[in-house]
């Protein structure tokens, strides 16, 4: 089995987890690499996600050989057998945990932030990573999240070595692995994109679950539509843009999201918002506009018609398989949702900008037909101001409506929610009222 990527790959591993819905349980993904593919089993198991950051402590004169791990909260574990034979004293011991520990404590902070530790105490733990090979920290990883108090640990991995895999059982649970390849020569050969993950992405895609998992618990009685997730791939004058395309069964009208400056299809609050809009019955395509090298270019990052150019080719591709087409942009991206409406012939039923920069449009927002709703932070006041000059250059059917509380990145209690019922409901009047008025 050859896996496309980690998501796909988690796509596949959640399928097998499936027994572990309505369950207690709380998925870790093993940075860097395992949390893609976690995000993915969280999101079919409707279960938190969150990252377990373990580091072993090497013996003194052999680091590649480990004496002990230690985990968050000042957990520690020590293999004894390893210590006494390598005659290692407690002062060796407290230098290497003292070490380990304040690369440890960066370590979480770069990639969880401010958010608090999930608790595992009596709950069912499913360790995740892209594959195994040794096995090394996965183990520790387990001997951590046993100190934590978990009830019952699984670890689960695409692809691993078949003897790693076997030695896992003796310090998991379970052990869950869709390929033991005896030609196992390491995991990336068993990918055909084992792209690095970065620590950027790896943070963006914590907080993706932690608001998936908000917004799954506010919902799980709405009973929302199934909805089929796929990624692909456009290309745009030579460029291959990757994109993520979400369909609830019966979509008839597409959002495409369009993002803003330093953001990607993992951007957590267009997650967030696409989520909603699925649950409401629209498709969803949250696409990147540039290549990750392109992305390291602040010429392309601001270069607002090359947004919209590519914004109205995915447009193009996928026009044909929905009745009407909705933009959402943010920050950067909303100036490219309204360039590319502004076109002729865009045939675009409504846009919604989320602490947009639509004055980066200029002239063309007088020729946006397009309602268009713009929703602005009360405090990100310079964002506010140009949203006000904004809205007054625009002719279409519009309205700009202020988040009380809210700073540029709605990441107040409340305030994201709010932008995605708007969002939610703009698209709801405008592309429905499309639909019934062409069957007229």
């Amino acid at each position: 089995m050859l896996f496309v990527n980690r998501a796909d790959a988690g796509r596949r591993l959640a399928e097998r987890l499936a027994y572990l819905r309505q369950q207690n349980v709380v998925v870790l993904g093993l940075p860097r690499g395992g949390v893609p593919v976690a995000y993915e089993v969280a999101r079919a198991l409707n279960a938190p996600l969150d990252v377990l950051v373990v580091r072993k402590l090497g013996l003194p004169y052999q680091p590649e050989l480990a004496m002990g791990a230690i985990g968050e909260g000042g957990v520690g574990v020590l293999n004894d057998d390893v210590v006494r034979a390598a005659h290692v004293t407690d002062e060796e011991l407290k230098a290497a945990a003292n070490r380990e520990r304040v690369e440890l404590d960066s370590r979480v902070r770069h990639l969880r932030g401010d958010r608090p530790r999930l608790p595992l105490t009596g709950r069912t733990v499913v360790i995740v990573d892209d594959g195994i090979a040794t096995g090394a920290t996965a183990r520790a990883a387990c001997q951590v999240a046993r100190a934590h108090h978990a009830a019952r640990i699984i670890v689960a991995m695409p692809v691993g070595a078949p003897d790693t895999v076997e030695s896992l059982s003796r310090v998991a649970d379970e052990v869950v692995c869709l390929e033991t390849p005896r030609n196992f020569y390491g995991v990336g050969q068993w990918y055909a994109d084992f792209t690095q993950i970065s620590d950027a992405e790896v943070a963006s895609l914590l907080t993706a679950g932690a608001t998936d998992s908000t917004l799954a618990a506010m919902t799980q009685q709405s009973d929302p539509p199934p909805v089929r997730e796929k990624d692909i791939t456009i290309t745009a004058d030579g460029a291959a843009l990757a994109g993520r395309l979400a369909v609830p069964d019966r979509a008839e009208h597409l959002i495409l999201f369009a993002h803003g400056s330093g953001s990607s299809r993992f951007s957590p609050r267009n997650r967030f918002v696409a989520t909603a809009l699925n649950h409401a019955g629209f498709a969803t395509l949250l696409m990147d506009l540039l290549t990750p090298e392109e992305e390291w270019d602040q010429g392309h990052v601001f270069d607002i018609a090359l947004l919209a150019d590519r914004l109205e080719k995915a447009t193009g591709r996928l026009r044909g398989e929905y009745a009407r087409v909705g933009y959402f942009g943010a920050s950067t991206g909303g100036a490219a949702a309204l360039w590319a409406a502004a076109e002729p012939g865009a045939d675009v039923a409504a846009v919604v900008s989320r602490g947009g920069r639509p004055d980066l449009a200029g002239d063309r927002l007088r020729l946006v037909a397009a309602p268009t709703l713009l929703i602005v932070g009360s405090r990100d006041e310079i964002v506010l101001d140009l949203n006000r000059g904004a809205r007054a250059q625009l002719r279409c059917p519009s309205d700009l409506v202020v988040v009380s509380g809210a700073t540029h990145l709605f990441e107040e209690p409340g305030a994201l929610q709010r932008v995605a019922d708007l969002a939610r409901d703009w698209f709801s009047a405008h592309l429905a009222r499309t639909s019934r008025s062409q069957l007229s």
